[in-house]
């Protein structure tokens, strides 16, 4: 495993932007990794204090299970990107088996914590969330379209968006990420990959369409839902025929004009924000990849004023809930976009 990092190292060594730091000089970094900030299964993440007097987030990696790939994954994508709303990376450490990332440090946390409102948050207004949201559509966009390389996250969810002084959401934890040809329609995937509640329907089920970056388009979609609703959608426990409450419930309230009350005494433009959200999130979660908007879709959309945007058909959940093909000509006679849902097709390309 050893062998296969430094060999990946070596020969990238031109082409990436952190630093190589000893394991000596991250303990002295995280003063003897005193300041815990968390666990995951990737290891401890310890606060650091670089010689610049930046603050820094030090991941320490706990075993890897796939020969250090993680790891290389991490470093192979973040290490050589940079863009507002993803996460940078400043250094690793590769020593025998230690081996660890350090990033800037983003003092309030994960995205999670504001959603999912836990004891002591603050919490953060319909505005602030619209625009973290927005972010984190510019950062995967980016990552889909703005690289020399297709960069699919394949773990998109609250966790892994971290948020810094000002709020500027960051995308982070590279683990499951793939780089591709940016001409590439579909990937090759032998597993699924991601978060239960996140994970594209086409990851369990093939016969809906391929795997490509619209598997992190459905996981935004779902992020959003999060976001709107300030609570989590899914049960990882339910299977996957009762996943459907919140975002078949919203569907229906938003379809039958009614307003979704997050707040009390939400103004006029946080319930138009509020809609605008749930109507790009129904368009991301729709069951085929191939009636997803791309990214770079998905930002014009919330940057676009509510009336502009057209209403989806109603998101069906896993195939078994997709209509009979008669009742599916009815559906989409009703429900399908004369063309675009801003502009000109309801068909999705790239």
């Amino acid at each position: 495993m050893y062998e296969d990092i430094e060999k990946f190292l070596q020969s990238h060594d031109n082409d990436l932007m952190p630093i190589r730091y000893t394991y000596l000089e991250i303990k002295n970094i995280t003063n003897g990794f005193k300041d815990k900030l968390g666990e995951g299964g990737f290891g401890l993440v310890y606060k650091g204090k670089l010689r610049s007097g930046c603050f820094a987030a030090v991941k320490l990696l706990g075993k890897s299970k796939a020969n250090g790939q993680d790891f290389i994954n991490e470093v192979a994508t973040i290490g050589r990107i940079h863009h507002i709303n993803v996460v940078q990376l400043i250094g690793y450490t590769v020593e025998g088996s230690k081996r660890a990332l350090i990033y800037e440090f983003m003092p309030n946390g994960s995205l999670e914590k504001y959603i999912f409102s836990r004891q002591g948050s603050v919490p953060l207004s319909n505005e602030k969330m619209y625009e973290i949201s927005l972010g984190v559509a510019r950062g995967i966009e980016y990552l889909h379209q703005g690289c020399d390389m297709q960069i699919l996250h394949f773990d998109i969810k609250p966790h892994n968006i971290l948020l810094n002084d000002k709020f500027v959401p960051k995308i982070s934890d590279f683990g499951l990420a793939k780089l591709y040809p940016t001409n590439n329609n579909t990937v090759p995937l032998t597993t699924a990959r991601g978060t239960i509640g996140y994970m594209a329907p086409e990851l369990f089920y093939k016969n809906i369409g391929g795997v490509s970056y619209k598997a992190d388009v459905y996981s935004f979609g779902m992020l959003l839902m999060d976001t709107v609703g300030r609570r989590k959608n899914l049960n990882a426990l339910a299977n996957h025929s009762s996943q459907i409450d919140f975002p078949s419930w919203v569907y229906d309230q938003v379809s039958g004009g009614k307003d979704i009350e997050v707040q009390e005494s939400a103004t006029e433009h946080e319930k138009k924000t509020t809609k605008k959200m749930i109507i790009v999130a129904l368009w991301c979660i729709q069951l085929k990849p191939s009636d997803r908007p791309p990214m770079h879709k998905v930002v014009k959309m919330l940057e676009s004023d509510v009336e502009s945007i057209q209403m989806p058909p109603k998101p069906f959940f896993t195939p078994h809930q997709m209509p009979e093909e008669d009742d599916r000509a009815n559906h989409a006679k009703l429900s399908d976009p004369p063309n675009d849902c801003i502009d000109s097709s309801y068909q999705f390309g790239r």
